[in-house]
């Protein structure tokens, strides 16, 4: 394969972060044992790398394994574990680069990490004790593996990884398809040899999505064709899900993850979780979007947004996989540390979402005209006496471009973050609310939710929402978003479509974060039809979506008049100055 894939590129920049070059030095391990071919339970061999401390002995063992190939360039970081007396072995999965087999879904990592784990533990260099570390897809196959419940597994540390495969890779948390992300992975990991990945705009447009994987490496990919196949949360997704089995992991973990990528709300999702569970989970979230080195162009979130993530997975596996008997794991509180974004500290808390959370509506209203930015949309903090309707046309042949926030994983393609959302707020389709300057700051820490009543001249149809912060020069910069396809407004189980121009109560899932909107700024509420290429265009039909061609137009109504009242629930924190534990 010659492709480049963008989550090499990402763990580049996490080396940059880090200054690795500085940790890890020049010097290079004393033993290296290349192009193993380790066997799994069912014959097929995996391509595996090993390299070893210059002292002679057995060794704990750090294990990476990856889809991007084990000679990535990236790969060299993790050389840091050598240097702090670990084994490193690092993998191609199965059906990846040099391994055997097929590659497939998720779940085929949970034996596959568990056989390697007894690979490890039977070699002669090996004390039988073993970490994971990895980001992203790196992250995901920890999961997996942890949840075998292996004995020579003793701690993890999955990065951005997330902990549902249907929201976090294929679909959103309100039922849009993943598009440009699935499609430039597909594109990027699978291109049609040997011209390599074709530009973006050759295939993003393809219309019915069904063939679009043709237009994106010239051939049918059994994993796009099974994913449009499912388009809601089935029994497929629900087997693809590591939700369901957290509570089997039973090793300590130390995950990362960043407001600004696509799974944070998961990487939350999972703390939560097995927190709930007394299981030993630590946690970072930071003002980082899936490459956590990447700046910018509109924020600066200070030095304190940097940290030595490779040092706090050496810490952690000293603790965890060095010792031969680690301290018991009862009572060890969970720890979660946020960066809250605005003063730009961290912060340490023991829950998710946070039990003093004041959950605060901020109403939306206009007279009748919120469409762009100069319109009269307006947020208040009371319900509105008298307001009008707003409405919108949204085209699909037009839809409203992506401009930063949550987005993965190619920042030259999809830069995420805080980005500007001027130009979006010049549109028609694009309705604006924004309340008066504030007084006082005010905390916003925790998951963002939309409550509209809308109508829809269309069968089915999508509705989206932003949070903005509209900085005391005028600029609307993006804090987080979200979207819900109409049919999955009840449930992502089961699609019911809407009646036409009748009136429904929807909620948009907006995302999560930890944001302090500063005195003298405004509070703004985007709300459109359309955020694409990161989403799928919904082409206002009945019928699956990925197999229609013709884009229908659908005239668009938001209702916030008495008896409707839509507003944006904000998670507010009270604002108290910070103890020590807190810090």
């Amino acid at each position: 394969m010659t492709s480049r894939p963008f989550f090499q590129f990402a763990a580049l920049l996490v080396l940059a972060t880090q200054s690795l070059s500085a940790q890890t030095g020049t010097k290079p391990p004393a033993t290296d044992r290349r192009d193993l071919m380790v066997p799994m339970r069912d014959g097929v061999r995996l391509a595996t790398d090993v390299f070893l401390p210059t002292a002679t002995g057995r060794f704990p063992t750090v294990l990476v394994r990856t889809p991007y190939s084990r000679h990535a360039l990236s790969i060299r970081g993790y050389r840091f574990f050598v240097q702090h007396g670990y084994a490193l072995v690092v993998q191609d999965l199965r059906g990846r680069w040099a391994s055997q087999g097929n590659y497939g879904f998720m779940p085929q990592e949970a034996p596959d990490g568990n056989d390697t784990l007894n690979w490890i533990a039977a070699q002669p260099w090996s004390n039988g004790r073993v970490g994971m570390a990895g980001s992203s897809y790196l992250g995901v196959v920890q999961w997996w593996a942890a949840i075998e419940d292996n004995p020579h597994l003793r701690a993890i540390s999955p990065m951005f990884s997330g902990d549902d495969e249907y929201t976090d890779r294929y679909y959103s948390a309100g039922g849009a398809l993943q598009l440009g992300h699935r499609l430039l992975w597909f594109a990027e990991n699978f291109p049609p040899k040997p011209t390599g990945p074709p530009p973006l705009d050759t295939y993003i447009n393809h219309l019915p999505l069904r063939t679009a994987d043709s237009a994106a490496v010239q051939r049918p990919l059994p994993l796009w064709q099974l994913a449009l196949d499912h388009p809601s949360l089935d029994l497929f997704w629900q087997q693809q899900s590591l939700r369901n089995s957290l509570s089997r992991i039973d090793v300590p973990v130390l995950s990362f993850g960043g407001w600004f990528d696509a799974y944070a709300a998961s990487d939350l999702d999972a703390f939560s979780r097995l927190a709930k569970l007394n299981k030993t989970i630590e946690t970072w979230i930071g003002p980082w979007a899936h490459n956590p080195g990447l700046p910018f162009p509109t924020r600066d979130f200070g030095a304190e947004a940097s940290i030595a993530m490779r040092s706090k997975q050496a810490d952690w596996f000293d603790r965890w996989v060095k010792k031969p008997s680690p301290a018991a794991q009862e009572n060890e509180p969970a720890v979660l540390h946020i960066f809250v974004m605005g003063p730009d500290v961290w912060r340490k808390e023991h829950e998710w979402p946070l039990a003093r959370t004041r959950y605060t509506p901020i109403y939306l209203a206009s007279a009748g005209n919120a469409n762009t930015s100069a319109g009269n949309g307006l947020l208040s903090w009371q319900l509105p006496r008298k307001s009008k309707v707003d409405t919108f046309t949204y085209d699909p042949r037009n839809p409203v471009p992506t401009r930063g926030g949550a987005v993965c994983c190619e920042p030259t393609i999809f830069p995420p973050g805080p980005l500007d959302q001027s130009a979006v707020e010049t549109r028609q389709d694009v309705l604006v609310y924004t309340s008066p300057p504030l007084s006082e700051e005010i905390e916003v820490t925790g998951p963002v939710r939309t409550i509209l009543y809308v109508s829809t001249s269309a069968n089915d149809t999508d509705f989206t929402a932003k949070l903005v912060d509209v900085q005391p020069d005028g600029r609307p910069l993006l804090v987080t978003d979200g979207i819900q396809r109409m049919r999955y407004r009840l449930s992502l189980n089961t699609p019911v479509y809407v009646k036409r121009n009748q009136a429904y109560q929807i909620s948009v899932d907006t995302g999560v974060t930890s944001y302090v909107f500063a005195p003298r700024h405004r509070i703004r509420l985007e709300v459109s039809s359309s955020n694409f290429p990161r989403f799928d265009r919904n082409l206002n039909a009945t019928g699956a979506n990925a197999d229609q061609t013709k884009p229908v137009k659908a005239r668009q109504t938001v209702l916030h008049q008495k008896g409707y009242p839509s507003a944006i629930i904000l998670p507010v924190i009270a604002r108290t100055r910070m103890t020590a534990s807190q810090r």
